[in-house]
């Protein structure tokens, strides 16, 4: 899902994995309306990275576990796929380091990292992944493309809100929103063909093409006449003469 802030990607995102009611409509999973599920019937198999992530003060397994009972073999397992596994080992005590309220003891990346360990925790098969890359470095980028690719292969279902274009090569169909409406959705690169050249940028060209000087032009054979009128016109009509006209994509925008 891309789109502009506050068009709605956020919301739609808590739509889809039952933390808020859908106003119209329905969200169904294997046909059935995600509302007729047993969440805790349902909580195991949807992973949910939100936009602000919120790690509990516990250790990191318990984190992943989602603070269920602990499965080390699982837990790692989701590290691995999340790619974070190495950079838990490198903590102080590794899985069993406790991060404090909030996972304060990790920097955003860290947490963040730890957070898609979480979503990915167990049999997921519905991933939703709102901004997954927006602390992450180019180390971090690569595992989150690593991760998606593989849950992909494993048949898992994967929906990721994102305004950076590098994940976008992960994925296959794309829903472009705006003001809370469904703007666009299709295969990756027809919706995203669509953005490659803004109007605003053709209209600048257009303009810059109008202020060139044409040899055959009326308006080189008709300056002196257009000159000697303003001279007669006075001040006033010089000076609105010396103005520049604004380019025609301005003049769209402002209307």
């Amino acid at each position: 899902m891309i789109g502009a802030s506050g068009a709605g990607k956020s919301s739609l995102a808590r739509a889809l994995v039952g933390v808020w009611p859908a106003a119209g409509g329905a969200v169904r999973l294997d046909t059935a309306n995600i509302n007729d599920w047993d969440p805790l019937a349902l909580g195991p198999y949807v992973g949910y990275l939100p936009q602000d992530v919120e790690l509990f003060d516990a250790s990191v397994a318990e984190n992943i576990a989602r603070l269920g009972a602990v499965d080390p073999e699982a837990v790692v397992c989701a590290a691995k796929l999340a790619g974070v596994h190495e950079m838990i080992l490198r903590l102080p005590d590794g899985y069993d380091t406790q991060i404090g309220t909030g996972g304060h003891a990790l920097s955003g990346g860290q947490r963040q990292r730890v957070a898609l360990a979480r979503a990915v925790y167990g049999d997921v098969r519905l991933v939703l992944l709102d901004e997954p890359n927006a602390f992450l470095d180019a180390e971090g980028e690569a595992a989150l493309a690593e991760a998606i690719a593989r849950l992909k292969a494993e048949g898992r279902t994967i929906v990721v809100i994102t305004h950076r274009p590098q994940i976008l090569a992960s994925v296959d169909r794309v829903l472009a929103l705006a003001h809370g409406q469904v703007k666009n959705f299709g295969p990756r690169d027809e919706v995203l063909a669509a953005y490659t050249r803004p109007a605003v940028v053709a209209g600048r060209q257009q303009a810059a093409q109008s202020k060139r000087p044409q040899a055959d032009s009326p308006a080189t054979t008709s300056a002196p006449a257009d000159a000697a009128a303003d001279r007669d016109a006075g001040p006033a009509a010089a000076a609105k003469a010396a103005v520049p006209a604004e380019p025609r994509f301005i003049q769209r925008s402002r209307r």
